[in-house]
């Protein structure tokens, strides 16, 4: 082919002509040609085969399974850790939360130490046996998976919910209707379901004086006359308190139905400075005074006549 091409270029068949200038330029721009790496064909050849191809796209059903698979684990992750949803089972809490309500329950505090506060509206597995008689459901397949995930209550979980009305250290009393006085403070209490009267006339738990021991809470339903709770299980092993182990966390919100949606704070009747003062604090408060009244009498300049003090030097 080359000799043709000579050939062609001479008009004639004989020696070949030296190379002209024309003809060194073609080498000269094959040879820069060759020395690139970026042209489809130079990557061909170093590579001896054809070029790389981009990686094709993975089909959106491939990925499904995938992404099912995170959502799954994110959830439960979430359910254990963070927050996970109740249904409202009974009319215990109305006028707060009405039968069929689903609250979203923050797990999260509790990982740090938290402790339950007056106020709040807590989810507490079963202490000993509240429950017994109660109906229990029979979930199906898919009623099982999506509790499993958290986006359903579980029916094996044996849980109530209830507002704390003290804590370990209050005093918390009941007489007559009311009002509830905790550490001697009555309560305004608006949440009570209108109707009833903050205390119940009865003689099975209504009436009481009870105080909170450490770790454990007392929790009331805000539809008064129409919730068994710490009232009436005060015969029982933890004598109606709930061990703050048993807490599973604080309802922070109503997430559905959506007409319904609301936020559960802490009413204000709670910020009025109900706290008891601790035994220690107590004999701390008295034995100031005291400590007080002695050093001054100690340190008082020495009178003529004491015998038991001299002149010269201050009590130590």
């Amino acid at each position: 082919m080359g000799d043709l091409a000579v050939g062609a270029r001479s008009g004639h068949d004989g020696p070949e002509e030296p190379e002209r200038p024309d003809d060194a330029a073609a080498p000269a721009a094959q040879d820069h040609t060759d020395a690139g790496s970026d042209s489809p064909d130079a990557g061909t050849r170093e590579n001896g085969g054809e070029a790389d191809t981009p990686r094709k796209q993975r089909s959106f059903w491939k990925e499904l399974p995938l992404l099912v698979g995170i959502a799954l684990v994110l959830a439960l992750l979430i359910k254990t850790f963070l927050v996970q949803a109740f249904s409202i089972p009974s009319d215990s809490m109305q006028n707060t939360l009405q039968q069929g309500d689903r609250v979203l329950v923050d797990k999260l505090t509790p990982w740090f130490g938290s402790q339950p506060s007056r106020g709040e509206v807590v989810v507490f597995h079963d202490p000993d046996n509240w429950l017994a008689g109660e109906p229990t459901s029979n979930p199906n397949a898919l009623q099982t998976a999506l509790s499993w995930i958290g986006l359903m209550p579980s029916a094996e979980e044996k849980d109530l919910i209830k507002r704390v009305v003290g804590v370990a250290g209050d005093t918390i009393e009941c007489r007559g209707t009311g009002p509830l006085t905790v550490n001697g403070k009555a309560l305004n209490e608006p949440y009570v379901y209108p109707g009833n009267t903050p205390c119940s006339v009865d003689e099975q738990g209504g009436q009481f004086k009870v105080t909170v021991p450490a770790g454990k809470i007392w929790v009331m339903g805000d539809h008064r006359q129409n919730s068994l709770d710490s009232r009436y299980h005060q015969q029982d092993r933890n004598q109606g308190f709930v061990p703050v182990g048993n807490v599973v966390g604080r309802a922070i919100v109503i997430a559905w139905p959506p007409t319904r949606w609301d936020t559960l704070p802490i009413p204000d009747t709670f910020d009025q400075g109900l706290g008891a003062m601790a035994p220690g604090a107590l004999g701390l408060t008295g034995a100031v005074p005291l400590v007080l009244w002695r050093r001054r009498r100690l340190t008082t300049p020495p009178t003529a006549g004491n015998p038991r003090v001299s002149g010269s030097r201050t009590a130590g």
